[in-house]
């Protein structure tokens, strides 16, 4: 079944502060916060919403389709996808741009630091799902706020059923944009958390949110 994803391609550089981050900032200073981290272990992963999800439905010997912008230096990053049989046809590049990238720094007692750059990710809205053929399937992941709603009215318009997985997306809309995109959706997947937050901003009970829906799913971890 070809499944399309329409959500983000980022790389995540993950580093590790071997000491706690606490010890070297000032309660008293924090108004005027500046601070470094020497960091010895890093690892650089091919991430994204859209890049996770294409790669776990491989494994699961499904067909996934990427829609996601891209900048000038994806070129590591699809070299990967081709040697993982994901299909990059919808993969856009948009020139003068990063491809999105988050850096995230922990400590020892597993606090996190991160900063993200959307980078081309922003300009995600410029791809379209009409452009896709023979889409049985469609998932609406994190990624630009304006590509979300688009690509998720194409796939209602064009009678693509789709799965809203809002994730870390959720800050983005008020509870009536969420209610709008669970109307046009066939499936909702959250985890326990996100569905609290989505109970909050709609003012509706998991019960209620799943009448919506051909299906529910929460998850737990």
């Amino acid at each position: 079944m070809n499944i399309l994803i329409c959500g983000s391609l980022a790389y995540d550089t993950i580093m590790v502060f071997p000491d706690q981050f606490k010890n070297h900032i000032l309660a008293d200073k924090i108004h005027k916060l500046s601070v470094a981290f020497l960091v010895p272990e890093m690892r650089r992963e091919f991430g994204g919403t859209a890049g996770n999800i294409g790669y776990n439905l491989q494994l699961l010997e499904g067909q996934p389709h990427i829609m996601a912008t891209v900048g000038d230096d994806f070129a590591p990053y699809q070299v990967w996808l081709e040697q993982n049989n994901i299909d990059p046809r919808h993969i856009t590049t948009v020139a003068g741009t990063y491809t999105a990238q988050a850096f995230i720094t922990t400590d020892m007692d597993d606090n996190q630091i991160t900063a993200f750059h959307p980078g081309a990710m922003q300009h995600a809205h410029a791809n379209s799902v009409n452009d896709a053929r023979d889409i049985k399937l469609a998932i609406i992941a994190p990624d630009g706020r304006d590509a979300m709603f688009q690509h998720a009215k194409e796939c209602h318009d064009a009678g693509i059923p789709f799965m809203f997985d809002p994730g870390q997306g959720l800050p983005m809309f008020n509870g009536e944009e969420l209610l709008h995109f669970i109307e046009m959706a066939d499936y909702l997947a959250v985890n326990d958390y996100e569905s609290q937050v989505i109970q909050d901003k709609t003012g509706l009970s998991l019960e209620q949110l799943a009448a919506k829906v051909k299906a529910l799913i929460v998850t737990l971890g």
